[in-house]
């Protein structure tokens, strides 16, 4: 049994304790996703995540998978195509809402997506008061071709979806631009689920005790994050 969330009510979340472990992080129904409820849910490491066409659910899966600095390494075969990449580059922030719509996208192998409109809507107004992030990853004629989105909130970025439309654009786009949010002040990225695409840049699993440990002290820092405008792939510090 979780708990139901009224959406006229101020936004108040459960112990993450009561999270289920089957389905591993279900925690509560409900709600809205308003920035108000966005920033409390987040404050405490929760999100939300459902078919757009069910009811509104909140996670908080545990184990949580994790990035930070110490962690973070970028494979060889992942160099490698850094390398042979010529012309392109990584910028932030430049095109917030097209990558949001890109990664609302229905996948391929997947039959449909879990960003709706209210998620759309309300992490857009996020982003234009400086409270997400979006990566980009243009080629050399200017065509956006991956990226990815996420919040923020004190020195932590909350990775949240991806896109790529060649062949490991986004890939390229996070191992370029995570050197630069460590150099620019963020601590820890939270990638919510473990995946081996994220164990290849070094993400790890760690408990509900020491995440929410980490959370509380990175969060909660004044963030003084700022990234460049623009990385040229020619000459990323990777």
């Amino acid at each position: 049994m979780i708990d139901w969330l009224d959406e006229s009510q101020p936004p108040i979340f459960p112990s993450t304790q009561l999270a289920l472990d089957d389905p591993n992080g279900l925690l509560a129904a409900g709600g809205c996703v308003s920035p108000v409820w966005i920033d409390q849910a987040y404050r405490h490491g929760i999100f939300p995540w459902n078919d757009p066409q069910e009811v509104r659910l909140w996670w908080s899966p545990a184990p949580r998978a994790v990035i930070t600095p110490e962690m973070f390494r970028v494979p060889r075969t992942v160099r490698k195509l850094i390398k042979r990449t010529r012309g392109h580059f990584i910028t932030f922030n430049q095109a917030f809402d097209i990558v949001m719509d890109a990664c609302s996208e229905p996948r391929s192998y997947e039959g449909g997506t879990w960003i709706d409109e209210d998620i759309l809507f309300n992490y857009k107004r996020m982003a234009r008061s400086g409270r997400a992030l979006s990566i980009e990853h243009w080629d050399s004629a200017g065509e956006l071709i991956g990226g990815c989105y996420g919040l923020l909130k004190g020195n932590v970025f909350f990775g949240e979806s991806m896109f790529s439309r060649e062949s490991n654009a986004s890939k390229i786009a996070f191992a370029s631009a995570a050197p630069a949010l460590f150099r620019s002040g963020i601590e820890l990225i939270d990638c919510q689920m473990y995946t081996d695409h994220l164990a290849q840049f070094g993400a790890e699993e760690i408990d509900r005790h020491a995440f929410e440990r980490l959370l509380i002290d990175k969060s909660r820092a004044e963030s003084q994050m700022r990234v460049p405008s623009a990385i040229s792939l020619d000459s990323a510090q990777i």
